[in-house]
């Protein structure tokens, strides 16, 4: 199945020097393999295509590059809301006012995605998770930010610092609704997006299934859930969708079927129509065109790493669970795996610390990453093997220092 050929190459990476060992996927995967485009166009400017299964990118473009995020700022403000009833600090039939704010920005006035919640009016928890969830309701978010933190502006700190904590790490929200906001900056990516939705479905089972809720009704008005993949028989069941004039529509969506789950997320589209049409194909497309290929067994070898100062030279680095990827049936491209560790490590190593990372690449497109560990322990060397390994540094390290 798997026979490796292995270089070493120098990369640099977040200015320090890295040692990455290059290992070429065996041809039984290249065999199955060829073309990360899909056989189809895709509208949206910006896409992340992601199966959670293996943790494989099946397709990227321009994943990294921030927009507004209009309405998938609620993604966060419900993450900030599940997180507190998690953790007990919010109550699911506490009771929240709605302010005239709340009512002008986000409700019957304003035109926007609404509950059509009265002013003075008071909402359970519950009942404005339900408008978030299933009706991105503005008038919702407006009314839980100002009854959890007071205004949403408190709010919007706490979106933020829990944007950090989950390593959402280029998002920034100003409102918990995402609506423009003069002077603020406000924005995401899709890497990000998608993350926070992995986390979503991962983290709060009790309450994802919200977001595939067909209706909820509220003051005597029966409102749809607005994400039209709900009903296209793709075992869709979530997020949500937003957009701006300037930077199109997006979507940020999940699907389950015959146990695989794929996310989404799409920005850019220039009109409703092309965004489903995009979200549709793309889901289709992971759900039937693709293969699971194993790429190592838990426990493999994957490579070696450079040790200073040990009773060895260098210590094995293995994956812990299995590693396998999506790769599309039709696809010819060549897929590679490399692990990349700052080194030489410095000794002593105990079997199992986490040394780096391997990643599996399709040409230049990073596939998906998992750690690698060490395989053995490795003690303190003696004053000669510290000695020979300072002489190899001396006759060696110049041409690091060069490349730094």
């Amino acid at each position: 199945m798997a026979c490796f050929t292995g270089t070493y190459e120098k990369t640099k990476f977040a200015g320090k020097l890295r040692f990455a060992a290059v290992l070429i996927v065996s041809q039984f995967i290249l065999s199955h393999a060829q073309s990360a485009e899909p056989p189809f166009a895709v509208k949206s400017e910006q896409v992340l295509l992601f199966d959670s299964d293996t943790g494989s990118v099946l397709f990227a473009r321009k994943a990294d590059t921030p927009f507004p995020p209009a309405s998938l700022a609620k993604l966060m403000t419900a993450e900030v809301a599940f997180h507190a009833l998690t953790t007990g600090k919010l109550q699911p039939e506490a009771r929240f006012i709605v302010s005239e704010h709340a009512w002008r920005t986000g409700g019957a006035p304003s035109g926007t995605a609404t509950m059509f919640a009265k002013i003075k009016s008071q909402l359970t928890v519950n009942d404005l998770i339900q408008g978030i969830t299933v009706q991105s309701a503005n008038d919702g978010a407006i009314v839980l930010a100002e009854g959890m933190s007071g205004s949403e502006q408190a709010f919007t700190v706490l979106m933020n610092q829990r944007a950090q904590e989950l390593g959402l790490k280029s998002s920034v929200f100003a409102n918990p609704t995402g609506l423009p906001l003069d002077g603020a900056t406000q924005k995401v990516t899709l890497n990000d997006m998608v993350k926070l939705a992995q986390h979503l479905h991962k983290t709060y089972p009790q309450y994802y299934p919200l977001y595939a809720q067909e209706s909820f009704t509220w003051n005597n008005i029966m409102q749809r859930n607005r994400n039209p993949l709900l009903r296209l028989n793709l075992g869709a069941d979530g997020l949500a969708m937003g957009g701006t004039k300037d930077s199109g529509f997006s979507f940020v969506a999940s699907a389950e079927s015959g146990g695989r789950r794929i996310f989404i997320g799409l920005n850019g589209a220039k009109t409703i129509q092309d965004r489903t049409e995009d979200a549709e194909k793309l889901i289709r497309w992971a759900m039937n065109d693709f293969v699971k290929l194993p790429v190592f067994t838990a426990g493999t070898e994957v490579a070696q790493g450079s040790l200073y100062g040990g009773t060895q030279g260098s210590v094995g680095l293995v994956v812990h669970d299995a590693v396998s990827v999506l790769v599309p049936v039709q696809d010819k491209g060549k897929l590679r795996s490399q692990v990349i560790y700052q080194g030489p490590v410095s000794a002593p190593v105990s079997k199992g610390q986490e040394i780096g990372r391997i990643q599996v690449l399709r040409d230049k497109e990073i596939l998906l990453e998992r750690p690698v560990f060490a395989a053995q322990d490795v003690s303190e060397g003696t004053l000669r093997n510290k000695s020979m390994d300072a002489l190899y540094e001396l006759a060696t390290g110049w041409i690091r220092r060069l490349l730094k």
